[in-house]
């Protein structure tokens, strides 16, 4: 996998997913949840713009209200809210660009060097799939890869699986170190991680 780096801007559609139920948000949309007094997902826009040319957003619910941010809203074509990797089966149909990296709509401290590094460790490792690291664990929602996997995460798919890890296994992976910054994975799943956090910020 070559990206020039003077082409990673061009290259890659940053694709927001907020397809899920929010089951844990009192079945509010996440992404639309306020945090200090912005949609969730408009922090995200504003860590990814000067990271890609390219943003879609992957949505199930409210879709016109996701419109209104300014850019094309996909919703999966797998019924029933089929998890993540529904999202990156829709965003595979969508997109124009050679590359896509992931990200939740929930992750308002979004590293502003994600693409960059991901998309580097892709190249040096010659991976198929970069994914994210906090020094803790995996981060499988914050990832890149090629199109080129359409076919084989279509498969996967087919066959009844829906766990991410297990498809990323069937592939060269780079693990992308990012223990220096492990607080830009944190993602709000309540209303009271929401308070917390914003209490957080607030006093910081």
């Amino acid at each position: 996998m070559t990206i020039p780096e003077s082409d990673i801007h061009s290259q890659i559609t940053a694709v927001i997913l907020a397809g899920g139920k929010g089951r844990r948000m009192e079945g509010k949309d996440k992404g639309l949840v306020k945090f200090h007094n912005k949609p969730l997902i408009q922090h995200v826009i504003e860590k990814l713009l000067p990271q890609v040319e390219h943003i879609i957003i992957n949505a199930n619910r409210y879709t016109s209200d996701y419109e209104a941010f300014g850019y094309p809203v996909i919703s999966d074509s797998m019924s029933n809210f089929q998890g993540p990797l529904a999202g990156f089966m829709a965003a595979m149909n969508a997109v124009t660009t050679k590359y896509m990296v992931f990200v939740p709509c929930d992750g308002p401290s979004l590293s502003g060097e994600l693409v960059e590094r991901l998309a580097s460790q892709l190249q040096q490792q010659q991976a198929d799939i970069a994914v994210a690291h906090d020094g803790n664990r995996l981060q499988p929602v914050y990832s890149l890869f090629s199109t080129h996997l359409k076919t084989s995460l279509e498969r996967y798919l087919q066959s009844g699986e829906r766990k991410i890890d297990n498809w990323y296994a069937s592939h060269k992976l780079a693990v992308v170190d990012f223990s220096d910054s492990p607080d830009t994975f944190i993602n709000i799943n309540t209303q009271q991680q929401r308070d917390i956090l914003e209490s957080k910020r607030s006093t910081a």
